[in-house]
C-alpha cells in the first residue's frame, strides 16, 4: 500500500471515528471578536483565558479545520489556559467563521501571515507566543520571518518540505489531487484515498469548499528564509506522517530549534497527549 493511500485510510478512520468525539467536547466557550484585513476580509478570532505577565499565546490552525477544531478539540487551549496563558486563535479567511471569498487572489499563506501581523497591532502587545500546525506553521514561519514580536514559535505536522519544497510537502499528497477532491460531486470516485480523505474533512466541518479550493490554488512555493527567525523554535512532527518527513531537517535549518517526535500521522499527531504538554512546557 502506498504512503498516500496508508495517510488516506488513516485520516478517513479519524474523521469517521475520532474528530467528532473531539469536537464534542468543545465545552468552554471563548469570546467571539472581529477584525477587518488590509484587503476588507472579515476575520473572526477567539480568545480564551485571561491576560496576565506572559505573552498571548497565537495559534494558527491547518488547512480546512478552523480554530476551535483544531486548537480546543484536541485540549490544546485548555491546557494553555490552566497554565495561566491568554490565548487568542483565528479563523483563516476562508475557514471557519471568517470571511470566505472565491477570488483566489485573496488566498496564500503570505495574506494569512499579513492577518496575523494585522491581528497583533490590534492586541497591542509589544511579544507573542505563535503555535502553527500544518499550513499554520507555514504562516507562522512566514510571519516570524520579518516580526520580531515572536517571542517562542511552535510548528507542527511539518517537515523537511518546508526546506525542500519551500511550505507544505506536496510529495506524498499533491495540490492537484486536493482541489481535484474538493471539487468534485461524488468523492467516492476519486483514485486519492489522501484527497479524498480532505474532502471527507472538509464536509465534516462544513468548510466551503469553492473557499478552500482558492486557497489551495494559491499555497506558498517558495523559499522561506528561516536563517532570519531569532525566536527559539519547537519542530513538532508525527512519526507516520507523510506530510512531515524528516522533521529534523527542518530542525536543523533554524538557527534556534528543538525536534519533538509524536506518534502517530497527520491527523493523530494533534492527539498525542504530548503535543499540548510539549507546547505548554516549551512556551512557558
Amino acid at each position: 500500500m502506498s504512503i498516500e493511500a496508508q495517510y488516506g485510510q488513516a485520516l478517513d478512520r479519524f474523521v469517521v471515528r475520532d474528530w467528532h468525539g473531539v469536537v464534542d467536547r468543545l465545552r468552554c466557550m471563548p469570546e467571539r471578536a472581529t477584525f477587518t484585513s488590509t484587503d476588507g476580509i472579515e476575520i473572526v478570532y477567539w480568545a480564551w483565558g485571561e491576560p496576565g505577565d506572559s505573552p498571548p499565546v497565537l495559534l494558527h490552525h491547518g488547512f480546512v479545520a478552523h480554530a476551535r477544531a483544531n486548537w480546543e478539540a484536541p485540549g490544546v487551549v485548555e491546557e494553555l489556559v490552566r497554565a495561566g496563558r491568554r490565548v487568542i486563535a483565528p479563523d483563516a479567511r476562508g475557514h471557519g467563521e471568517s470571511g470566505k471569498p472565491h477570488d483566489q487572489s485573496f488566498y496564500g499563506e503570505q495574506r494569512m501571515a499579513g492577518d496575523l501581523a494585522t491581528l497583533v497591532d490590534r492586541l497591542a502587545v509589544a511579544e507573542i507566543d505563535l503555535v502553527g500546525y500544518s499550513m499554520g506553521a507555514v504562516v507562522s514561519l512566514l510571519f516570524a520571518v520579518d516580526d520580531a514580536r515572536v517571542r517562542r514559535l511552535a510548528v507542527g505536522g511539518v517537515g523537511s518540505g518546508i526546506v525542500e519544497c519551500g511550505g507544505v510537502d506536496r510529495r506524498a499528497l499533491s495540490n492537484e489531487s486536493i482541489i481535484e477532491a474538493l471539487s468534485v460531486d461524488d468523492p467516492q470516485r476519486l483514485e486519492s484515498e489522501g484527497a479524498r480523505a480532505f474532502r471527507t474533512l472538509a464536509d465534516a466541518l462544513g468548510s466551503d469548499r469553492e473557499a478552500m479550493v482558492a486557497q489551495a490554488s494559491s499555497i506558498y512555493r517558495g523559499e522561506i528564509a528561516l536563517g532570519r527567525i531569532a525566536a527559539p523554535t519547537l519542530v513538532l512532527a508525527g512519526d507516520e506522517d507523510p506530510l512531515a518527513i524528516r522533521p529534523q531537517v527542518l530542525a536543523q535549518a533554524l538557527p534556534d530549534a528543538r525536534l519533538q517526535l509524536l506518534e502517530g500521522d497527520h491527523m493523530r499527531a494533534l492527539i498525542d497527549p504530548r503535543f499540548a504538554s510539549s507546547i505548554v512546557s516549551f512556551l512557558a
